[in-house]
């Protein structure tokens, strides 16, 4: 029985649906040579199926006109689906090898190629391997195009459920980062097999009273009323304040547990709220506009919210009460979750590059990108080339996950001289590790740590108390108990990277060493501290920088 497709406005959405996800799961599966090479492409469906001409399509992707045999899809066969089928992946031929031996290493890499092997009945495993290592030599990289044409048989045949669900499951810059995984594992191990022995735990709560205190302060400049948690002990007010800036959807508890464990160690906290980018925001609205989800705006305003936050708490403690004298404003480490690594990296130097940015958006955002590299386009529309957000104040910052992307362009980092961490994991689906913290951390001038969670996702370092809701949570994430062992090197790591601005520097800095990091690893959560990455890995990432 043979499917058609008519101008019903339902057949056509889902069959707008089938065909991205056709195009996104056929543009990571590769040409395999063969001298039988695919005709026609059947859609399944049930019992319902469709045969398209690839020379049909291959027609449409060069020209952008539909000939006689597509006219069937011409309410579906779109701009955007045209650019999936000639969208490449390039990777350097010299790593294909390597990259495919991480690759299906991976738990996330197995269940890929599992479901690209249900997608397309009659595929085996040895010959989808087969076929990416191949596609992955080519100079010029593979497409959905390149991998209908090559495939050892007249027809190809799609199961379009399951390529629907995989589509939806995967998508480029995150598949990387887990076959990058294992790699980092293996190669950013401490050298030494001595264990690891230290006098005190950075991660043990400190001997401190804490004492919280919410505030709430307006800027009247900017309409924005902005909510201050203070985390508080009698500790020295020589110590950097600590300024905490949440993500994307998020709220100023996010991190609850990190303040606490610093005012603990005797250091004043400052967890603010940024209006127009937490929770209430995105709860209240329209989902379908990226504008309206992250207004343009919230990329200038949240820096200048720190800023505006140091300028009141520096006039607080000039005023007789509990803060007098106590909060060191002059000197300031900003640590920030996801689009707060972002406003961290802003405030420590980083300048934006908004001209780099509106191009990435322009010519190479499509559906298969990852959500973070979407929401960075919300930015797309300030009237600025370049912004420069820094604060003098701010003298280190720590980036948690970090949505980066192409913010920054190529060499806005390389303006951050300051002493900067930055943590990824390379099972974080928002803001993949490639694109958003390894690239970036390249960049770093400065003094710099990379902490790595092999398998840690976006929010695997979230308060464990923290609710899960809808706007933080539209990917299967890792956390509370399974991930304690990242939750207990980011206090320590943290602490210790903090105190580098102190007399007790030389103290702490063995907890910024490989084998502390690795002193708390485990075989589910292997987790990995360097300053630098090893040449080994660097050639791996040399497709990436380009």
């Amino acid at each position: 029985m043979q499917f058609q497709l008519g101008r019903n406005r339902r057949k056509a959405s889902w069959a707008q649906g089938l065909l991205y996800s056709l195009t996104l799961t056929l543009g990571w599966g590769a040409a395999m040579p063969s001298t039988l090479a695919a005709q026609t492409v059947t859609i399944r469906l049930g019992p319902f199926q469709q045969s398209v001409e690839i020379a049909d399509l291959e027609k449409f992707a060069k020209t952008g006109r539909l000939p006689e045999g597509l006219q069937v899809f011409s309410s579906v066969l779109t701009p955007e689906v045209r650019e999936l089928l000639t969208k490449r992946l390039e990777v350097d031929p010299a790593v294909a090898d390597k990259f495919i031996d991480e690759l299906v290493r991976s738990p996330g890499g197995r269940q890929f190629i599992s479901s690209i092997g249900g997608a397309i009945p009659g595929s085996t495993v040895e010959s989808i391997k087969a076929a990416l290592n191949f596609a992955l030599r080519q100079a010029n990289g593979f497409s959905a195009l390149s991998f209908l044409r090559a495939y050892p048989a007249e027809n190809i045949t799609v199961d379009a459920t399951k390529a629907i669900g995989f589509a939806v499951e995967f998508n480029p810059n995150h598949l990387q980062s887990q076959a990058l995984g294992l790699l980092l594992e293996r190669e950013l191990s401490a050298k030494s097999n001595i264990p690891f022995k230290a006098a005190f735990d950075p991660a043990a709560l400190g001997h401190e009273i804490v004492q919280q205190q919410t505030i709430v302060l307006n800027d009247r400049q900017r309409n924005r009323t902005i909510p201050v948690d203070i985390y508080w002990s009698q500790g020295k007010t020589e110590d950097p304040l600590v300024v905490l800036s949440h993500g994307f959807g998020a709220n100023r508890r996010f991190l609850n547990y990190l303040a606490r464990h610093l005012a603990s160690h005797g250091m004043n906290v400052v967890a603010l709220e940024h209006p127009g980018s937490n929770v209430a925001a995105v709860s209240t609205s329209d989902t379908k506009n990226l504008a309206q989800i992250l207004p343009a705006t919230e990329f200038i305003n949240r820096p200048k919210d720190v800023s505006f936050v140091l300028d009141e708490l520096a006039k607080l403690k000039t005023q007789p009460g509990q803060f007098q004298s106590t909060l060191n404003t002059e000197k300031v480490t900003v640590i920030g979750h996801s689009l707060g690594g972002y406003t961290a990296l802003a405030l420590v130097g980083g300048e934006v590059d908004l001209e780099e940015l509106r191009k990435f958006c322009k010519d190479s955002l499509n559906i298969s990108e990852a959500p973070g590299d979407w929401l960075q386009c919300a930015a797309a529309s300030l009237r600025d080339n370049k912004l420069r957000l820094q604060d003098e104040r701010v003298k280190s910052a720590i980036a948690l996950n970090p949505l980066v992307g192409k913010l920054f362009g190529k060499k806005g980092l390389t303006q951050v001289t300051k002493p900067v961490l930055v943590l990824t994991g390379t099972e974080d689906a928002l803001t993949p590790a490639l694109k958003h913290q390894i690239e970036p951390f390249i960049q770093l001038r400065g003094e710099k740590y990379l902490l790595t969670a092999i398998g840690g996702t976006h929010l695997s370092i979230s308060d464990p108390i923290y609710p899960a809701s809808a706007a933080t949570t539209i990917v299967k994430e890792r956390r509370g108990e399974e991930t304690k062992s990242l939750r207990q090197l980011t206090k320590g790591v943290s602490l210790a990277f903090i105190k580098q601005l102190t007399p007790e520097a030389k103290i702490y800095q063995p907890f910024l060493k490989p084998a502390y990091a690795q002193s708390l690893s485990t075989p589910e959560l292997p987790l990995r501290l360097v300053s630098e990455l090893p040449a080994s890995i660097k050639t791996w990432l040399e497709p990436v920088e380009k």
